[in-house]
């Protein structure tokens, strides 16, 4: 601030030098420092000094009688907060007859300053009567605010509509909801306005944003959902989208959260899953496959290894086996998990394909889950396709103390280890 002031010291000794000038013409440059004064008061407003531009602002306006220079200076003003200058220089200006439209503009300063101040009663008639003149909204808007911060809601309302039907303005008409909904709890009908306005103009972030909170408000879902939908339409933000996804999942209406994800694409992870438990094992092998190339994570190819043998009619066809195999080969080679590595396992013993190797993965497995039952359970079924069933018979306790033999794999499992080792004792018998 202090340099500001020693260069305002310095253009005033410039200009003290200079005399008065006739009215300027457009864009005419009016006295030597004028272009410099100008930097000075626009850096001045850039940093919100705004005592200092509007100091130079005020100088500009004196040089050149421009009355672009004296609104910024009284703009400047009233954002220093300097509301009792503001008030006592222009009611001594307004006291010389000045033309009409130079008077109006003086005058809105005027209640400005006086609103500053909170001298509403002042304020009030001054600011009806520019509106009755000018039929602007903004002087409408003006009024309803002096007739707000006096909580006369009712009549305030009145202006914003007045305001509203000029041109429609989406923020006047959110401030009319407001009133409506908070202050006159009238909030069915500040609800239709907005949403009125949204399908004659669009779903705005301003109106939009504005029937999300009152639909919060009333915990009022379906019209919390239709608002996102529709704001998603305009704008395909994510944290919209993630929004319609939390109500979809809220309600367990998992049909239209499908068919949300796929016509977006907001989600691929999610919609994964979905088509994972509705056992859509073709879409998700194409979307796994289609994110293993986008992203590179190698999850994905052991994602589509999986759904591939799942949705595999014949679980015994070479060629599925071998793409499915050569998947989890490389899935395990790059990634260190336990869930790889025991499928790749148990899918190599249960169908003969070097059941050796299987149980290396299984072991693998085994070493970070020690007492997984389904581990467990591949070891046993991999002793026995080697012939090994006391080996696989003490495993398959520990499975059925676990977990018990409600599990068809496991139940079928005990069954064949049992029937093996009969068949061992039988062979010692002999």
């Amino acid at each position: 601030m202090r340099n500001l002031l020693l260069v305002l010291a310095m253009a005033l000794l410039f200009l003290g030098c200079s005399s008065a000038t006739p009215k300027p013409k457009p864009n005419e440059k009016v006295f030597e420092q004028e272009d410099m004064l100008i930097m000075f008061a626009l850096d001045a407003e850039l940093r919100k000094h705004f005592d200092a531009a509007a100091e130079y602002f005020n100088i500009l306006y004196e040089k050149s009688s421009r009355k672009e220079y004296r609104d910024r200076y009284y703009t400047n003003m009233l954002r220093a907060k300097r509301y009792e200058d503001v008030e006592k220089r222009i009611k001594t200006v307004l006291k010389e007859k000045e033309d009409e439209d130079n008077d109006i503009q003086l005058r809105r300063y005027l209640v400005a300053a006086l609103v500053g101040e909170k001298k509403l009663e002042e304020a009030k008639p001054i600011a009806i009567d520019i509106a009755a003149k000018t039929k602007e909204s903004r002087d409408y808007v003006v009024v309803s605010d002096i007739y707000v911060r006096q909580e006369r809601f009712d009549t305030a309302l009145k202006y914003l509509e007045s305001a509203y039907l000029i041109d429609y303005n989406e923020l006047i008409l959110d401030k009319m909801a407001v009133v409506m909904f908070v202050n006159l709890q009238r909030k069915e009908e500040a609800i239709a306005q907005l949403e009125s306005h949204s399908r004659l103009h669009g779903c705005s972030k301003v109106i939009c944003g504005r029937l999300v909170g009152f639909y919060s408000a009333q915990n009022d879902m379906d019209g919390l959902l239709n608002t996102y939908k529709r704001y998603y339409s305009e704008f395909h933000d994510s944290e919209t989208a993630k929004a319609i996804i939390y109500i979809y999942s809220y309600r367990k209406d998992f049909v239209s959260l499908l068919q949300f994800l796929e016509e977006t694409g907001e989600n691929d992870d999610l919609l994964l899953k979905l088509y994972t438990n509705a056992k859509s094992y073709d879409k998700a092998i194409a979307l796994a496959d289609k994110l293993y190339k986008s992203e590179g994570d190698i999850v994905y190819l052991g994602q589509s290894a999986i759904f591939e043998f799942e949705g595999a009619k014949d679980k015994s066809d070479k060629a599925m086996l071998k793409s499915v195999i050569s998947k989890l080969k490389k899935v395990v080679s790059e990634y260190d998990d336990a869930l790889y590595e025991n499928y790749l396992g148990y899918i190599m013993i249960d169908n003969g394909i070097d059941v050796k190797e299987g149980l290396i993965y299984v072991q693998r497995a085994l070493k970070k889950e020690p007492d997984s039952p389904y581990y467990l359970d591949s070891l046993a079924w991999g002793y026995y396709k080697l012939k090994e069933c006391k080996k696989a018979d003490e495993l398959m306790k520990r499975v059925v103390d676990d977990i018990g033999m409600e599990d068809e794999e496991v139940s079928k499992h005990v069954k064949a280890i049992g029937e093996c080792l009969k068949q061992g004792a039988s062979h010692s018998k002999e």
